[in-house]
C-alpha cells in the first residue's frame, strides 16, 4: 500500500492532536491556509479550527477516519500537515489512538 492510498484510508493524524502553526502561513499573513479554517492559539500561532479540543477533529477533514477520508484543504494545509509521515511516532500514536493498526514507515 503506497503512503497516500494508506493516508486516505487512515485520517486519525487529522482527529488527534492540535495543529498549531505559525499565524503568517495563514492567508492573511501571507500564507495558504484559508483563515476561516483556524483559530488563534495567541499573537503568533494559529491552530486548524476543530483541534484544540479534548476529542481533535480538523475543520478539513472530510470522510471517516479508518475508512476513506481527504482533506478539504490539500493543497493549502499548514506545514505540521505536511510534516507528518507514514509510519512516524506521531503516526502511529494517532492509530492507536482510534483502533487501528499500525503501519510500515516510509523510508524518505
Amino acid at each position: 500500500m503506497s503512503a497516500d492510498s494508506a493516508c486516505m484510508e487512515c485520517g486519525a493524524c487529522c482527529a488527534s492532536f492540535r495543529v498549531s502553526f505559525y499565524w503568517a502561513e495563514a492567508e492573511d499573513g501571507g500564507g495558504t491556509v484559508p483563515v476561516a479554517m483556524t483559530e488563534k492559539v495567541d499573537s503568533f500561532h494559529r491552530c486548524m479550527r476543530g483541534t484544540w479540543s479534548a476529542a481533535p477533529r480538523c475543520a478539513a477533514l472530510q470522510g471517516e477516519v479508518g475508512r476513506k477520508v481527504a482533506c478539504g484543504i490539500y493543497a493549502q494545509r499548514p506545514s505540521p500537515c505536511r510534516e507528518v509521515a507514514q509510519g512516524s511516532v506521531q503516526c502511529q500514536r494517532a492509530r492507536a489512538r482510534h483502533g487501528l493498526p499500525a503501519l510500515v514507515p516510509v523510508p524518505a
